[in-house]
């Protein structure tokens, strides 16, 4: 997905960088765009029909009032991306048993993880139960899943009857709000298979039947999707793995086209990296426009805005310590890994940061907050103090080196200097006040 997302943004830049519009640069835009999509593993006749489409509108239709032309093409192309993709599912927050159904080696156990935890963040109460009886370490996976995302879990050793199983952890479980159970897998959709989702579905009464599709299986994401969906019914699909594998463009593609909507994406290994799947969203970030909406709702998750509006205040009042500082590189490692963070921001001017440069700047919030657990309470409100015996005592307790402290201590400075910027600027000061909904007369 990395490289799609590389190549439509040098297709953007192409636009943005043409001194005008015209037949030649809209043939070109059109054939960047096929290249980038079949690399991706995109049907070919999909494909054929999205471009066709670009063209047409971008040599027919007109700006709307107040858009340039380069803002149109960027546009149309944005929609037409997005219609490939479908629309976006919802999934309601209430009483629900998930029921996860899929074949081996999708991911299946880890999202049913993932996804307690995506409704704990909502303020639901979740629970597992582990229906998947023929792989012998699927009990024991679960097990450890639920205790990373501090949910109950109903296993039942040495009994192979799921549908029993499943009864059994419902009435435990009568008083979660959302109940997701493992289901097993086969190598191929064979009818034992059908017949013991059958039985669970009919015990549990699942609200909702999640198919797990590995993303990597390309275009054939799609007749596995429809071959589940005319079996059990599927109300959506997990797609994932969607982070490094060059065939995610013909997953999301081939199950957009079916009747069961794409519900979530997995975008990495740990169990933070689930998000519910939203087209227009997907494809923002995707060409580099930035997703803030999620950005916003993420910070939401792990902020508390009691907490976040006391300390945006001591920063705009200048009384901005260390411990201000570390609670806010806490908030920034619940959001996930820094390329996820900046993937939601607008890239201006088209600009992108390499991965090194991110990677580096993960290590080093590590580091500070290792070097700022050395620190006394004096020391962490009143960073002035912090001077040569202190720095050597600081840099031996954290195992790190006197020039690392100093380099905490260079940064943190230089962020009070940015912050005085802002608070000498009386209007810029006030129109902050009022946006974070403090009152007029906060200390100065």
């Amino acid at each position: 997905m990395d490289t799609l997302a590389g190549s439509l943004r040098s297709t953007l830049k192409k636009i943005a960088n043409a001194a005008y519009i015209d037949k030649d640069l809209i043939k070109e835009v059109v054939r960047d765009v096929q290249r980038a999509l079949l690399q991706a593993d995109v049907n070919v006749q999909m494909v054929l029909k999205l471009t066709k489409d670009l063209e047409t509108r971008a040599l027919t239709e007109k700006p709307k009032s107040g858009m340039s032309s380069k803002e149109h093409v960027i546009h149309i192309l944005n929609d037409e991306l997005v219609k490939i993709l479908g629309e976006k599912r919802e999934v309601t927050l209430k009483r629900h048993v998930i029921m996860m159904v899929g074949l081996y080696g999708q991911g299946k156990t880890t999202t049913a993880g993932k996804l307690a935890k995506h409704f704990q963040r909502k303020g639901l109460r979740t629970a597992l139960i582990a229906g998947d009886v023929h792989r012998p370490a699927a009990i024991d996976q679960l097990e450890q899943i639920a205790a990373q995302v501090n949910t109950p879990i109903y296993s039942e050793r040495g009994n192979s009857n799921a549908a029993v199983i499943v009864k059994a952890g419902l009435k435990k479980f009568k008083d979660a709000d959302i109940v997701i159970v493992d289901t097993s897998g086969r190598h191929a959709l064979e009818e034992d298979l059908i017949k013991e989702m059958e039985r669970i579905s009919k015990v549990s009464g699942a609200d909702e039947t999640f198919l797990v599709l590995d993303a990597a299986v390309g275009q054939q994401a799609g007749p596995q999707a429809q071959a589940f969906h005319d079996a059990v019914h599927i109300t959506g699909v997990v797609l994932t793995k969607l982070d490094g594998t060059a065939k995610g463009g013909g997953a999301l593609s081939a199950v957009a086209v079916t009747k069961a909507p794409i519900v979530f994406i997995g975008t990495g290994e740990h169990l933070d990296d689930l998000e519910q799947f939203d087209p227009p969203r997907f494809i923002s970030r995707l060409l580099g426009m930035g997703d803030l909406q999620t950005l916003l709702e993420k910070t939401r998750e792990v902020v508390d805005e009691e907490q976040a509006r006391e300390s945006a205040s001591k920063m705009l009042s200048g009384k901005f310590t260390l411990l201000d500082m570390r609670d806010q590189m806490e908030m920034l490692s619940g959001m996930g890994s820094m390329r996820k963070i900046f993937d939601m921001l607008p890239k201006f001017g088209n600009k992108d940061v390499p991965e090194e440069a991110l990677d580096q700047t993960q290590v080093k919030l590590k580091q500070f907050k290792v070097i700022m657990s050395s620190m006394t309470h004096e020391e962490l409100v009143d960073p002035k103090i912090i001077k040569g015996s202190r720095i050597n005592r600081i840099a031996r307790g954290s195992g790190t080196t006197p020039q690392d402290v100093r380099a905490l201590l260079k940064q943190y400075n230089q962020f009070q200097k940015t912050l005085k910027g802002i608070t000498s600027n009386r209007k810029m000061r006030k129109q902050l006040m009022k946006q974070l909904q403090f009152a007029e007369d906060a200390p100065s």
